[in-house]
Parts: structure tokens; C-alpha cells; sequence
């Protein structure tokens, strides 16, 4: 076994007026939110592909199917809880996870550090292992016409001490 794996995330969803933005399991006040099954947390979810990615366990799609009545709505923090126990599974723990976040609106840097701390407190991190940058696409693409979101990230598990 290898004693680090690397994976890589991504995911996108549609905005809506009259939907909720729920962003690294927070909510944030926004005309505008994600359509989507579940919560459509496009942060948390990146993160699940990555690390289900990382460990050879397919896709969030996959474990969490979009036409199951047990997933609508459900909220992608016991998502992610889910993940960390199936990756656990596998003898790997997260070592870092770094995400990036792009929307042309809302600005999202006041609600990064709220974000951290609940990624953090799902995944029983280290209070240093989760990083979140958001970014604009200067008004290009879906994301620049306020069409859409999506995120990136990227992580490191490493194998469990025995």
C-alpha cells in the first residue's frame, strides 16, 4: 500500500433565483442559489470526488445516486462524514485538501474561514489541512454570466498510522 494517494475533484451546478447557496456546508445569503438533488454544495462536493477519487472508490455520483429519494436534499455534510468513513476503509486518512471555488457573485471571502472550520469539523482534520480560495472568471463563462458555480480541489490522504 502505498503511503499517500492523491485525488482530484471536480463539480458544477446550475444557479436559480428562489434556490438555497449552500457553500462548504454553510448557507449564504444570495439571490441566487444551486439547482441541484442534494444541497448542490459544489465545494463539498469536489472534495468528495477527490478523495473517493484518491482511494480508486469512483464517484459521488456513485455512492450517492441523483434519483435516490434518500439523497434529496440531504444535506453534504453527512455526505462528506460518509466519504471520510469509506476512505477510512481503505486505510487512508486526509493529510490536506485544497479547493478552489469559482463564481463571479457572491464574494466569498468573508466566508471562507467559517467554511474551513466546518470542513475541518466533519472530516476531524487538523485545524490546518483545509484550504479554500475563491476566485471570479473576469465575467467569462458559465460562471461569469452568474449561469453556474463550480470547484476544484485537490487532496492528499495518507495511509493510517497502524
Amino acid at each position: 500500500m502505498m503511503p499517500f494517494r492523491i485525488g482530484y475533484g471536480y463539480d458544477v451546478h446550475r444557479l436559480a433565483v428562489g434556490e438555497s447557496l449552500w457553500l462548504g456546508g454553510i448557507l449564504i445569503e444570495h439571490d441566487k442559489g444551486t439547482v441541484a438533488h442534494s444541497d448542490g454544495d459544489v465545494i463539498i462536493h469536489a472534495l468528495c470526488d477527490a478523495m473517493l477519487g484518491a482511494v480508486k472508490l469512483r464517484d459521488i455520483g456513485y455512492h450517492f445516486p441523483d434519483n435516490s429519494a434518500d439523497f434529496k436534499n440531504v444535506d453534504s455534510k453527512i455526505l462528506l462524514a460518509k466519504v471520510k468513513e469509506l476512505v477510512e476503509s481503505k486505510g487512508y486518512v486526509l493529510g490536506n485538501a485544497d479547493i478552489t471555488i469559482a463564481a463571479q457573485k457572491p464574494k466569498l471571502k468573508n466566508h471562507i474561514p467559517l467554511m474551513e472550520q466546518k470542513l475541518t469539523e466533519v472530516l476531524q482534520a487538523d485545524d490546518q489541512a483545509i484550504s479554500i480560495k475563491a476566485t471570479t472568471t473576469e465575467q467569462l463563462g458559465f460562471e461569469g454570466r452568474e449561469e453556474g458555480m463550480s470547484a476544484h480541489a485537490v487532496v492528499l490522504l495518507v495511509k493510517k498510522e497502524s
